[in-house]
């Protein structure tokens, strides 16, 4: 895998390179900057639902792709044991030398641990890495697999329909296409791209329909400003 996230990572924490850019990609925007300093973030810089979540968390946590590890050295500066992962090298590179105890390069599908967890955390629109609408009730059960009994999972996405609006407020979704929230994206960091990778925004009400299928509980905790929301999912 090109890992052009990490090595940006790298770049701006170890070289202390902030001029070159970390450009995103998708199919349904335009190219736009992520500011490599905000996936090194304090507690006071993160959105009120990061901040929410973390304020929930309570016991041993899995912080499902970690990135730098924001979220997680947070709470691990509370008390709490953490075990962070991401598929990028170079942010779990960046992670342990800001201090993370436990920070592994691992999919979520692939990672092996005997431990059960109380909170998994799946934040900046963490039903993305599900990829596809198909995918999700596959990957909420997966996820339900490492909690403890009385586990939970912090999750947030957003409802991208806005994008789809006309100025009569009227919607223009083509109901033969796929759902509307799934996404590619590919990201460009000098002269590295990525690969293309799907990525899945999903509304709450599609969400909580999802969960409670597949005998899950699910609860909109916080919505946020623009159409995105915190929602806890729970065993049965």
């Amino acid at each position: 895998m090109n890992d052009v996230l990490g090595t940006a990572l790298k770049a701006f924490y170890f070289d202390k390179n902030t001029k070159d850019k970390l450009v995103t990609n998708s199919s349904v925007s335009e190219e736009d900057e992520l500011p490599l300093h905000y996936l090194l973030r304090s507690y006071n810089d993160m959105p009120a639902l990061e901040q929410k979540a973390l304020q929930l968390a309570k016991g041993a946590t899995l912080d499902v792709g970690c990135g730098a590890g924001s979220h997680a050295l947070y709470l691990q500066k509370k008390g709490l044991k953490v075990t962070a992962i991401d598929i990028s090298e170079g942010a779990i590179e960046v992670a342990k030398d800001r201090g993370i105890t436990s920070a592994k390069v691992a999919n979520i599908y692939n990672f092996k641990t005997d431990e059960k967890f109380d909170t998994i955390l799946v934040l900046m629109n963490g039903t993305g890495i599900c990829g596809k609408l198909t995918n999700l009730a596959e990957f909420l059960k997966h996820l339900t697999s490492f909690l403890s009994p009385k586990g939970q999972i912090l999750i947030d996405s957003s409802d991208i329909v806005y994008m789809f609006e006309d100025e009569n407020g009227d919607h223009w979704i083509d109901a033969t296409q796929e759902y509307y929230g799934e996404v590619q994206f590919w990201m460009n960091y000098k002269d590295q791209q990525s690969e293309t990778f799907d990525w899945l925004y999903v509304d709450y009400n599609t969400l909580q329909r999802c969960a409670v299928y597949n005998g899950l509980e699910c609860e909109l905790v916080q919505e946020g400003e623009h159409y995105d929301y915190l929602a806890k999912i729970t065993k049965a």
